[in-house]
Parts: structure tokens; sequence; C-alpha cells
């Protein structure tokens, strides 16, 4: 069975991007939201379900598809990012990578590898990605090798150069990690990053024109140089066979701090 994405899944990510069923607000300020999902509790379940709407007024709905599709200028503007990188191609609108990001100190850091899959119609650009195994890409002992079970961005245009902008993401970052840091993701991080990704759209065009600018293979496949890779080499990652690795007494002082 492939494992490539089918219209299926995008019907439900764009589902969930614009339910308002079971979302809680974290966060409400400066044209951006953030909320978090309502699940009931079970033992044993560490997924994090997260989403942030921002209404971008000056950036058009291409240009931030774009930005986040160039993995070369991603290197400019995310704070997270320790390391990114392309592997193989899986068809004219999916790839397979490798990402890894910075976690506040002591926890450890993270990494996926996922599955990224696009789609552009008329009045909407979804790119979605989740987890999947890679036979050269194996956890590394010094990453806590995360989990991605549905993360990716729905931008609809609202004008030429006004769109709305939506990041979902369902995760299970694995490990028991300290309160705060769900409470910081959502409260703190989640709204630095989205005001990382305006900015990065705002920048955009004319850093484009001084690097490669006809260069896009996310919208032109004829373009790409990366290896073809049959999807049936990949499978999909489940959660229970990561490693869970215990984070949760790490700056527990922080975690009563955070209560009171």
């Amino acid at each position: 069975m492939s494992v490539l994405p089918d219209e299926a899944v995008f019907s439900d990510f764009r589902k969930q991007c614009l339910s308002t069923d079971n979302w809680s607000s974290k966060y409400d300020k400066h044209g951006m939201q953030v909320w978090v999902h309502a699940s009931p509790p079970k033992k044993g379940n560490h997924v994090h379900k997260i989403k942030c709407k921002m209404t971008i007024k000056d950036v058009s709905a291409a240009t931030m598809y774009d930005v986040l599709h160039d993995g070369q200028y991603r290197k400019q503007w995310d704070p997270a990012m320790l390391d990114s990188y392309d592997i193989a191609r899986l068809s004219d609108n999916a790839d397979v990578g490798y990402y890894s990001w910075i976690c506040p100190k002591p926890i450890k850091n993270r990494d996926v590898v996922s599955l990224r899959s696009w789609q552009v119609t008329e009045d909407e650009y979804i790119i979605v990605n989740f987890s999947v195994k890679h036979p050269k890409y194996p956890p590394r002992s010094d990453i806590v090798r995360a989990m991605s079970i549905l993360t990716g961005y729905l931008i609809k245009p609202i004008g030429p150069n006004s769109c709305t902008f939506i990041y979902l993401s369902q995760a299970d970052p694995k490990g028991s990690l300290p309160k705060w840091v769900g409470n910081q993701a959502s409260q703190v991080l989640a709204p630095r990053v989205m005001k990382c990704v305006h900015k990065a759209g705002q920048n955009y065009p004319e850093w484009k024109l001084q690097n490669s600018p006809k260069r896009k293979p996310w919208l032109h496949p004829d373009q790409s140089t990366l290896p073809t890779m049959d999807p049936k080499e990949l499978s999909m990652q489940r959660a229970d066979s990561l490693e869970n690795v215990d984070e949760s007494s790490k700056m527990a002082a922080q975690d009563s701090e955070d209560s009171s």
C-alpha cells in the first residue's frame, strides 16, 4: 500500500483547519490566533495538537506558499531550525525530507523524517506532512526522533496581496515533557514562529530575485534535481516504535513557576 496521501487526507486536513469544535483559545492578538485541541487525556498519550491562524494583509498567498517550499530560503528565516534537507522526490507533488529543530534547554533537540505533499487549486494552497520511516535515516542517538501525525498549512487568498494563513500540527514530541514546554509552545513559540513566517513572506520577493528567481520545482516538477524514490520503500512511522525519553524532571522548577 502506498504511503502517498490521497484526496481524503487533504480533505480531512482542510476540515480540521476550518473546524472550531474542541479547540481551546490560547492566544488572540494582532490578527493572530492560537488554539490547542482539547482532546480527553489518555494514559501514555503525548500527542499535542495546535492550530495557528494569521491574517496577512501585505503578502500574497502565492508568495507565502513559495516561502514554505523554498528550502534554501528557510535557512534565512527559521530560528528553530537545526538542520533541514530534501532526501528524494516521490512524485510531482510529494517528497521526503529531514528536519531537526532546537528545543529549549535542557530538553534534547528533536528531529523528524517526513513525507511532504502539496495541492494547489484556484482558491487555496495546502501542504501536509507526516512521519515516515526511511531505511537510510534511522533515529540518531544525539537527537530525539519525534513524530508528526499530520502537520501542515492551509493558505487562502483574500485579495491579490493578502491571505489567511493556517498552520496545524498534530505531533508526538516523544518523551514525558514537563507541562511548561506545552504551554510555552502554544503561548510563546507558536506566535513567534508565525511572526517569523510573515516577515519571511515580506522579504521573499526581493531575496528570490537574487537567488535563482525562476527556479521553483514545487510549481515546475521538471526543475527538480532530487533523486527519485519509490514510495513503497517508505513505511508509516508509528509512535510506539520510537524511544520515549523521560524529560519530565527537567526544569521542574519552571513547571511550578508556570502554575503559580
